[in-house]
């Protein structure tokens, strides 16, 4: 699958691309089966839920093939090579399993979104701190997600470029305490599809994960593409945020 101008130009302007059907509906299957087998045979500890939500669910199959094939042997991968340039993307060596649980009641709770990389102290980064590690997110659908507040992946349009005018400003260092301060300049989208679906963004767009209010589990697979490069740019990306995008400075 090649990306065309008026989607380079949407990653450009918006930082996000909805590209649906991208994922064969037997790999997601195998994905979720392989995901609920976990479930039914591990548990999952209660003590670790807050790890889980902030990390990954079922951790030790997050590098089987059934998962990270979602990204590394399906169009999604030549999709996000295309944005980065041919031989610069890095294969996924795990998937981050995203699953949201259903509320114990139906009210919508209102979106607070965020960016990868601060330290929250359940997310593997230590709380005050930040880093940049990664280039772009692929968030493949492996379940149906028909309508909002359902744990839609949900994005704020534009934001990736608004912060790297904030972060030119203040220094990248002023993720460490968060972006609340900031009044973000467009309204969440939340993300509805189908199983094999894929949203791909870059990855200074803010994002979260709105809560679930359906009565089904949500089933992700996320994955965070690297750039060869990517960590020797280090936060060098986010006051120069196509640094890594040669596919965009070309063709947009």
């Amino acid at each position: 699958m090649k990306l065309n101008s008026k989607q380079l130009r949407q990653m450009h302007d918006d930082g996000y691309l909805v590209l649906k059907g991208m994922v064969p509906r037997v790999m997601v299957d195998a994905a979720r089966q392989a995901i609920n087998h976990h479930i039914g045979e591990y548990g999952m500890p209660p003590d670790e839920l807050n790890t889980y939500r902030a990390q990954t669910y079922c951790r030790s199959i997050t590098k089987e093939p059934p998962l990270t094939d979602l990204f590394n042997k399906t169009p999604v991968f030549a999709a996000c090579e295309q944005l980065v340039g041919e031989g610069n993307l890095l294969p996924a060596p795990s998937a981050q399993i995203a699953l949201r649980f259903p509320r114990a009641d139906t009210e919508p709770q209102e979106p607070q979104g965020h960016i990868d990389g601060q330290g929250t102290g359940t997310n593997g980064i230590p709380r005050g701190e930040f880093a940049r590690s990664f280039t772009m997110l692929a968030v493949v659908l492996i379940s149906n997600l028909p309508k909002p507040y359902s744990g839609n992946f949900t994005v704020w349009p534009g934001t990736h470029r608004q912060f790297e005018t904030v972060f030119k400003e203040k220094g990248p260092a002023y993720l460490a305490d968060g972006i609340g301060a900031v009044e973000l300049c467009s309204e969440p989208v939340q993300i509805t599809g189908g199983p094999g679906d894929v949203v791909i963004t870059h990855h200074q767009l803010v994002h979260t994960a709105v809560a679930n209010s359906c009565p089904d589990i949500r089933y992700a697979a996320i994955f965070r593409g690297r750039h060869k490069d990517a960590e020797q740019n280090g936060v060098a990306a986010m006051t120069d945020i196509w640094r890594e995008w040669e596919g965009l400075r070309r063709d947009s």
